[in-house]
C-alpha cells in the first residue's frame, strides 16, 4: 500500500516559568521531536486550528487562562487531539478535572525528562494514527461516480461500468450474472444510484434466505387474517420498492409457483397481497441476480425459460477475480482504506512476496475473499495465502525493490505469463486454459507486454 506522504508532527508546549519551558523544550529537540513554544494559553489558541499536526502539552497554571481552559478549548475543537496537562504537587483533583474535560495525560512536577519524552511519544503515536485515518477517510470520499464503486482498471470492470451506465436510468429490468462474490448487490445498487430511482427505495432480497412458505408473503405482503398468524396488514418488498428498485438475489433458488408469479408482476407491474383480489399497480424496477446459467437450469426443467427470457433483456456479466488479476492490487488498496478507517488502524505494507501470493491465488471467493484479506492484512491476523509478513522479509531480498506497487505487479504477472507461454511452446489456447483466462484477456496482456505466441 502506498505510504500518505505527511507533515511532521509538533509538540507545542504551554508554559509560562521560562526556566521549565526552555528545559522542556531542550529534552524534547534532543529526542528527535519538532517543537514550538508559547507562554500563554492566548498565545497558543491561535496557533491550534481543527485537524492541527501535532499535540498541545500545557502547564496546569498559566498567568490568564489556565490550562484546563485550554483543555477545553482544544477539545471542543478537535475531540481527538491529545492534551497533556502538567500538574503542581498536590494539583490532584485539578488533574482528574482535566482528564473528565478531554485531557490526553497528565505529568506531575517533579518529572524527568525521559517520563516527558515518554507521553508525549505515545501521544504523538494517537494523533499520528488519528490524522492518518481521516486522510484516508477524504480519499475514500473522493471516489466518487462509477469509479468510486466498481474499482479496478482490467478490460472487464471497464466493460461492466460503461454497461452499468447505459441502462442505469432506462425502465429495463437487468440480470446480473457471476461467481459468489463477485460484486453482484455492487452492481445492483449502482443501477440505482444512477438511475432516476434514486430518490426512492432501494430493496434487496435474497431469495435463497427466506423459506419457501414465507416467500410469498415476503415478496407480496398479506392482508391481516390472510393465513394463521397473520395479525395484521403487512406491505411485501415489491410493493415497498414502488418507485425504487428491487434487487433479487440468487434467484436461481426461487420456486416455480413463485417464479409464475414474479412473471406475471414483469409483465403487468401489478401484485396482489394474500389474502386480496385487488389488484395493486407497482412502478418497480426489477434487478436480479444470479451464479448459475438460468438458460442451461431452464434447458434442464429447473428455471422457467420464459422468466429466464423476460429478464435477459439486459444482462451483466460479471468477471470472477481470476481474470482480472490486474484489479487486485488496486482493490486491496481500496479495502484496506475501508478496513483502516473502519477500525482505525494504521495502514499495512505489503510486502512483494505478499502481493506475488495474492496475484498468483485463485480467488475463489473473488472480491469478497479479497477483502476478507485486506482486513486480515490491517487487523495483523494471520492469513494462509499471505504467507510470511513484513517482519520476515530480508532487506533487499525482492528482485523488485524501488518498483512501485503497479510496476511490481505488472513485472509478476509478465513474467507468470511468460513463463506459461514457454511450458506451452507458445499455444495461446492452452497458456489461457492453465491460466485460467479467457483467450481474448489473454491476449490483451500479450500486447501490453508485448510477449509472443502463436
Amino acid at each position: 500500500m502506498t505510504a500518505l506522504t505527511s507533515t511532521a508532527l509538533t509538540v507545542l508546549i504551554v508554559e509560562d516559568d521560562f526556566h521549565m519551558q526552555l528545559g522542556c523544550v531542550q529534552a524534547l529537540q534532543l529526542a528527535g521531536l519538532s517543537v514550538e513554544a508559547v507562554d500563554s494559553a492566548e498565545a497558543a489558541i491561535p496557533l491550534i486550528t481543527p485537524g492541527y499536526t501535532g499535540i498541545v502539552v500545557t502547564d496546569m497554571r498559566l498567568p490568564r487562562a489556565d490550562g484546563l481552559s485550554l483543555v477545553r478549548h482544544c477539545h471542543a475543537l478537535d475531540p481527538d487531539l491529545p492534551v497533556i496537562m502538567i500538574t503542581g504537587h498536590g494539583d490532584v483533583t485539578l488533574a482528574v478535572e482535566a482528564m473528565r474535560s478531554g485531557a490526553y495525560d497528565f505529568i506531575p512536577k517533579p518529572f524527568s525528562p525521559e517520563i516527558l519524552i515518554e507521553v508525549v511519544r505515545r501521544a504523538m503515536e494517537k494523533r499520528s494514527l488519528t490524522l492518518e485515518v481521516a486522510t484516508l477517510r477524504r480519499v475514500l470520499a473522493r471516489r466518487e461516480g462509477i469509479d468510486g464503486k466498481l474499482i479496478g482498471r482490467s478490460p472487464q470492470i471497464q466493460r461492466v461500468r460503461r454497461l452499468v451506465m447505459e441502462v442505469a436510468d432506462s425502465p429495463v429490468d437487468v440480470l446480473i450474472q457471476g461467481e459468489t462474490g463477485t460484486g453482484k448487490e455492487v452492481v445492483a445498487r449502482a443501477l440505482h444510484d444512477f438511475s432516476g430511482r434514486r430518490e426512492s427505495s432501494y430493496v434487496a432480497l435474497n431469495c435463497g434466505g427466506v423459506p419457501d412458505t414465507l416467500l410469498d408473503s415476503e415478496l407480496f405482503g398479506h392482508e391481516a387474517g390472510a393465513f394463521t398468524g397473520a395479525q395484521k396488514r403487512r406491505i411485501g418488498k415489491i410493493e415497498y420498492a414502488n418507485g425504487g428498485t428491487l434487487f433479487l438475489d440468487e434467484l436461481e433458488t426461487m420456486p416455480m409457483g413463485m417464479q409464475i408469479k414474479l412473471l406475471r408482476v414483469l409483465q403487468e407491474r401489478e401484485i396482489e397481497r394474500l389474502g386480496s383480489n385487488l389488484s395493486l399497480p407497482v412502478d418497480v424496477r426489477v434487478v436480479a441476480a444470479t451464479k448459475e446459467d438460468l438458460l442451461l437450469r431452464a434447458q434442464q426443467g429447473g428455471f422457467r425459460a420464459d422468466l429466464y427470457y423476460r429478464l435477459n433483456v439486459v444482462t451483466i456479466e460479471l468477471p470472477p477475480l481470476r481474470e482480472r488479476r490486474e484489479d487486485i492490487p488496486v482493490l486491496l488498496e481500496h479495502f484496506m482504506l475501508l478496513a483502516t478507517s473502519r477500525f482505525n488502524r494504521p495502514p499495512p505494507q505489503v510486502t512483494t512476496e505478499q502481493m506475488h501470493r495474492l496475484m498468483a491465488h485463485h480467488w475463489p471467493g473473488n472480491v469478497r475473499e479479497l477483502r476478507n484479506v485486506a482486513d486480515c492484512l490491517v487487523l495483523g491476523v494471520r492469513k494462509d495465502i499471505l504467507g510470511p509478513g513484513p517482519a520476515s522479509e530480508p532487506a533487499g531480498a525482492s528482485a523488485d525493490e524501488g518498483l512501485s506497487l503497479s510496476d511490481s505487479v505488472d513485472s509478476f504477472e509478465r513474467s507468470l505469463i511468460a513463463a506459461e507461454l514457454r511450458r506451452q511452446d507458445g499455444n495461446i489456447a492452452r497458456t489461457a486454459k492453465e491460466l485460467r483466462v479467457p483467450k481474448t484477456t489473454l491476449n490483451d496482456k500479450i500486447r501490453k507486454y508485448r510477449l509472443q505466441g502463436e
